[in-house]
């Protein structure tokens, strides 16, 4: 054994000894003992940052963990390669998307590998290669035959940098996502997919996630959005069209002012035509922000119609205002204003000085209605009953169900993406393209000419026969969001099938056992892939509802207060730090120094710290090596006191460090794991303690060898216990080892106040505890005859209250 701890050298040793052995192969036909650990593959951006080895850290120490615990683990890594990075940096580097791509991914895998993670490379694959999106293109296929896809004309975002569609998600503080340009308001053709008929599925679906995070759970639920209310219908006076609005509030009609449409309602496209002014005030409104919480705190701005409508109980005649604050995707896109109890409505009122009418009283124990005529007196509750079947029997309301959920608009006008495959026909109008002819390939070989809409441009991709009749004919030129890429990519990785989208035994390795990766994928990612999920049981070709059993959500690795990014240029390179102190000290410092949930300030000294602990576990290795190699078994009779102490602590440590990795807290497993080195270190050396010294650092190394698997590995076979510690099982707590110690020290309290201490047996009840305080010479003085409560803290404090 080397004197020396070099890193560098061990690390290509276990590397190139796990690559020859294929020790990360699994046979997936083999589902005697299944555990699927899957972390969310990364977009192919170049250089990984402390983020990325955090997300992948952990779902590494969770598969080899598992790993010791007998399972067959498939853990396998790919990448999510379309998208708009790449096509912008094509554009400035005046190269290609798929150069770019492919030159990444080379970048990445090499990092990965250095990091020493324990991926079954042989399933690598990217989400640009034709092989996957041909499955993704007939899913499409399925969806467009059962009404899941359609295409229609919809207002949308409009990033003008990025020159295509964002989701209301991708709209931030009312710029784009990546381009940070203000993003605008555009009408143009797209296709949906039909996320909302599964709304209340997808609901339903979250109360059998109890591995999921709840916060995680509460942000879909909340996405979704179901609400329970009432349909109202508004005449117009003059031209009596009906204005249907939607409130869960209709037990404040009474109280409705005025009127509110979205600047993308459809009434307005005539009515603009004839009014200047309100087609510059609704041209103003195409930067609005879709951001709820942005449109809380914006100035509410407003143009008067000149329409006015009749109140269906009042017969009153209410304004019709256009607001800045009203969005067409949510509800009917009209809403009638009731400023006295809505505060985004008051502000409005006040701006054009519209009435105010209160129209409940809220300063009583419980709410009442007044001003209400009839209603009078009723509670909110019981007047959204009577004033809805009130108006029902007219036709001007009714109950209804609705969802804040939309349909999922999936097309993107690029050309770095998975092409949709329809084609546009004069005779036939909109058909699928033929599944025969799948996959519809993007043209890789084409010249690239710096962000032009180039697939129609490309004459042997743009130009077809119509797969019905055989006429010429158009492909549509939009490529897929890259979230529908991802949104089925972890049934690809267990096996691929040439004549079916999800192979044999797929299903027996689904749900995937524990998904890893950020909170911020708490809606995309994870809704959609719940969605197609969900599709996919619908159409016959999987058996699960749900796709991911277990969620770890881990926190952001933050420098400087800041989240690590190349944009903020605070990002901390891994590769320095593996050149400079080794894998192992990087995955030990990002799995010690906070628990997986929660954020991570990055700390230099941190790491100092991981790699002084990894010198001293060699250090210990080498120096005790020769008795490592010839310890005998120990026997528990005969133990003197330092070493019956030091494996009583080992071992009862053990039981907590089992407990806190099976709730995936590796920070508390390695604080564990420090402990047991200082129980070891401190034990009082005599002849025949090699073997509990022996016996010690063999669960020490097994318990970090998740962790920091290299120099686990090396110290495995250095100390002669055996060719590979990835096949040594995790190591239990022997309570043999444990009942060693006969007696224990109490505490003794009265009344919460300390007044001694006392000898235990350590099997020894409450009852016989209280006798031995009665009887012992300084403190049965404090004992008296009516004892009222005794709390026993085992093996720690006992407090008598009288």
């Amino acid at each position: 054994m080397q004197k020396d701890y070099l890193p560098e050298k061990i690390e290509q040793q276990a590397q190139k000894d796990w690559d020859d052995l294929g020790l990360y192969h699994v046979n997936t036909d083999h589902i005697e003992n299944p555990y699927y650990c899957l972390c969310m593959f990364p977009y192919t951006s170049g250089e990984l940052h402390m983020g990325h080895v955090r997300n992948y850290a952990i779902g590494d120490a969770i598969s080899r963990y598992k790993m010791m615990q007998g399972y067959d683990v498939l853990q396998p890594m790919g990448w999510d390669s379309f998208g708009l990075p790449a096509e912008n940096a094509a554009i400035k580097s005046k190269s290609h998307p798929a150069k770019w791509t492919y030159k990444n991914m080379d970048v990445m895998r090499s990092q990965f590998k250095q990091l020493g993670l324990a991926y079954d490379w042989r399933r690598e694959f990217a989400t640009c290669q034709p092989d996957y999106y041909r499955w993704q293109q007939w899913l499409f296929i399925q969806m467009v035959k059962k009404g899941l896809a359609y295409r229609k004309s919809s207002v949308v975002n409009w990033d003008p940098i990025d020159q295509t569609v964002l989701a209301n998600e991708q709209v931030i503080n009312g710029c784009g996502w990546r381009s940070g340009a203000p993003v605008e308001r555009k009408k143009i053709a797209q296709w949906f997919l039909k996320i909302t008929d599964y709304s209340e599925k997808l609901l339903d679906g979250l109360d059998t996630l109890d591995q999921w995070p709840s916060q995680v759970k509460i942000m879909q639920k909340n996405w979704i959005g179901k609400s329970t209310g009432s349909t109202i219908y508004f005449h117009t006076t003059d031209t009596n069209t009906l204005i249907e609005t939607f409130t869960t509030r209709i037990d404040t009609l009474y109280g409705a002012t005025f009127l509110a449409l979205s600047p993308d309602h459809p009434l307005l496209s005539t009515l603009k035509e004839s009014n200047p002014a309100l087609a510059a005030f609704i041209i103003s409104c195409q930067t609005t922000t879709t951001q709820e919480a942005d449109i809380a705190t914006m100035e509410k701005r407003g143009f008067d119609t000149g329409l006015f409508v009749t109140h269906p109980l009042t017969k009153k005649k209410l304004p019709v205002w256009v607001a800045n604050y009203i969005l067409m995707d949510y509800g009917t896109g009209a809403v009638m204003c009731v400023p006295a109890h809505d505060e985004r409505d008051l502000a409005f009122a006040k701006q054009y000085s519209l009435p105010v009418i209160q129209s409940i009283d809220e300063s009583g124990e419980h709410p009442r209605l007044i001003n209400s005529d009839e209603m009078n007196g009723l509670t909110p509750e019981e007047a959204r009953v009577a004033i809805t079947k009130k108006l029902e029997k007219d036709g001007l309301a009714k109950f209804v169900t609705t969802y804040r959920l939309r349909d999922w608009g999936v097309s993107r006008q690029r050309y770095w993406g998975v092409p949709i495959p329809i084609i546009y026909c004069d005779h036939c109008g909109v058909v699928t393209e033929r599944e025969e002819n799948l996959p519809v390939k993007l043209p890789e070989s084409i010249d690239y000419e710096y962000g032009k809409a180039m697939l129609k441009e490309c004459d042997d991709f743009y130009h077809v026969r119509c797969p019905e009749c055989g006429s010429a004919a158009t492909r549509e030129t939009d490529t897929f969001d890259t979230f529908f890429d991802s949104s089925w990519y972890y049934h690809y990785f267990i096996a691929q099938d040439d004549d079916k989208m999800i192979a044999k035994n797929n299903d027996a390795w689904l749900p995937v056992n524990n998904y890893v990766g950020g909170i911020e994928h708490a809606i995309l990612h994870l809704l959609y892939a719940r969605f197609v999920q969900m599709v996919l049981k619908d159409i016959g070709v999987s058996s699960h509802s749900e796709p991911f059993k277990s969620l770890l959500s881990q926190g952001m690795v933050l420098k400087d207060g800041a989240k690590m990014s190349k944009s903020k240029g605070n990002v901390v390179q891994p590769l320095a730090l593996i050149k400079k102190y080794g894998a192992d000290t990087v995955r030990l410092f990002i799995l010690f120094a906070s628990p997986p949930e929660q954020t991570l300030e990055w700390s230099d000294g941190g790491i100092d710290g991981a790699h002084r602990f990894i010198r001293k576990l060699w250090n210990y290795a080498y120096e005790n090596q020769s008795a490592f190699k010839h310890a005998a078994e120990f026997s528990l009779e005969g133990l003197n006191e330092s070493a019956k102490k030091a494996l009583i602590s080992t071992h009862q440590e053990l039981e907590i460090i089992h407990r806190d990795i099976e709730k995936n807290h590796f920070n508390t497993v390695v604080s564990g794991a420090m402990k047991i080195f200082k129980y070891l270190t401190s034990l009082d050396y005599v002849p025949g303690t090699e073997a509990v010294q022996c016996h010690i650092y063999r669960i020490l190394i097994r318990i970090l060898a998740p962790i920091t698997p290299h120099v686990c590995y090396a110290l495995w076979q250095e100390c002669g216990f055996g060719d590979n510690i990835c096949h040594a099982p995790w190591p239990a707590s022997d309570p043999n080892i444990i009942n060693i110690q006969s007696t224990i020290q109490y505490v003794v309290q009265i009344n919460g106040k300390t007044k001694g201490t006392i000898s235990a047996g350590l099997h020894e009840d409450k009852d016989a505890i209280i006798a031995q305080i009665s009887n012992h010479s300084n403190l049965s003085k404090f004992m008296q005859k009516d004892i009222k409560k005794v709390i026993l803290v085992p093996k720690k404090l006992i407090n008598i209250v009288f």
